[in-house]
């Protein structure tokens, strides 16, 4: 358990203080049949989307808070993880000013926020076990670090980080940690969630995009106190989560029998893969993995990602990342794609 945690501590100054935008609908909330509407501007002709979706998304965030064991009030809704995770930036990151600490190889997406936002980023590399340098890490904090980046499952390492070491860095970091979970769901590990209480200062961000199979409606979610959510409720667009993603996202919520299936599927394709890949001359090592993806290292990476897509299989290339020198990262597709691909690779 932390304590003596204060937020106002690492908030930015002009964030304190805001005063948000209320739209229409966080005016007027009460909507039932037969009222008339006129207060927002929109067209009135019914064409199931000329009205302007709920900015709070409350029937999603209940769905959401049921399946995950959390209040709704600890759940905020991005357009995606990375506007989720840009809001973090603009609450606790003082451009020009403030620093963030990110563990590459990582998700890039934290470095270009970083610079997007005129916030130094420090970059301690992971440890060769893909573990994080907790020492490191410490010592590199200072008054000006106000966010730790924890990808795990990592991308591109698709390893879990230590539950010891994670915990150590909630406990020691001074500023906000930032647990990136987009992969949890294909993990062997506890997802940090079922501690959230204990850290009033810890985030978990995790996503529809993967393991519910909704990349394309861009629906991010940000799980944290709710002293933590309601800032970032200040700072975020008022509709930032369209109807259409609302009522996708909700339909899928409904089935989770069917992501439960597919996500077992995609652990029983990962496996066979992992062990085919082994089989491959060019193949010279195949990381353990707790995500939906296998990182490889290959005889030439450069080399066989061109001999790949000439084939029709595109790959991501890794090669130029920390610690995943000639390093292939191959997603887990379905049977008939994993057996395309190990037959390509066969034949290289």
């Amino acid at each position: 358990m932390k304590e003596n945690f204060n937020i106002n501590n690492l908030l930015r100054d002009n964030i304190k203080n805001i005063k948000p935008y209320s739209s229409a609908r966080d005016e007027y909330k009460d909507i039932t049949d037969g009222m008339l509407f006129i207060d927002a501007n929109e067209n009135p002709f019914n064409t199931n989307v000329n009205r302007y979706p709920d900015p709070q998304q409350v029937n999603l965030k209940r769905q959401l808070a049921e399946l995950k064991g959390v209040s709704e009030k600890n759940i905020l809704l991005g357009n995606g993880s990375d506007e989720v995770l840009d809001l973090i930036f603009r609450a606790f990151g003082e451009p020009n000013k403030d620093k963030i600490i990110t563990l590459p190889p990582t998700y890039g997406m934290y470095s270009v926020l970083a610079n997007i936002n005129a916030v130094d980023n420090i970059e301690i590399q992971l440890e060769p076990n893909f573990q994080p340098n907790t020492n490191a890490i410490l010592g590199a904090a200072n008054n000006q670090t106000k966010l730790l980046f924890l990808c795990s499952p990592n991308n591109p390492t698709a390893n879990s980080f230590e539950a010891d070491k994670i915990e150590t860095l909630i406990n020691k970091f001074e500023g906000i940690v930032v647990i990136d979970e987009a992969y949890i769901d294909f993990s062997k590990e506890e997802s940090w969630l079922n501690r959230l209480q204990e850290f009033p200062n810890l985030i978990v961000t995790q996503t529809l995009s993967k393991a519910y199979g909704l990349a394309g409606i861009r629906l991010g979610i940000c799980y944290a106190s709710e002293v933590i959510i309601s800032v970032l409720n200040k700072i975020k667009p008022p509709y930032n989560i369209n109807q259409l993603t609302q009522d996708k996202a909700s339909e899928r919520l409904n089935n989770i029998g069917a992501i439960k299936k597919e996500v077992s599927t995609i652990l029983s394709q990962r496996e066979i893969l992992a062990e085919k890949l082994e089989d491959i001359s060019l193949v010279e090592k195949v990381y353990y993995s707790d995500a939906n993806f296998l990182l490889v290292k290959v005889d030439d990476a450069n080399k066989r990602y061109n001999e790949l897509v000439e084939k029709g299989i595109v790959v991501r290339n890794r090669t130029t990342q920390a610690l995943c020198e000639n390093c292939l990262r191959f997603t887990v597709g379905t049977e008939a794609e994993n057996e395309k691909l190990i037959e390509v690779l066969n034949q290289l």
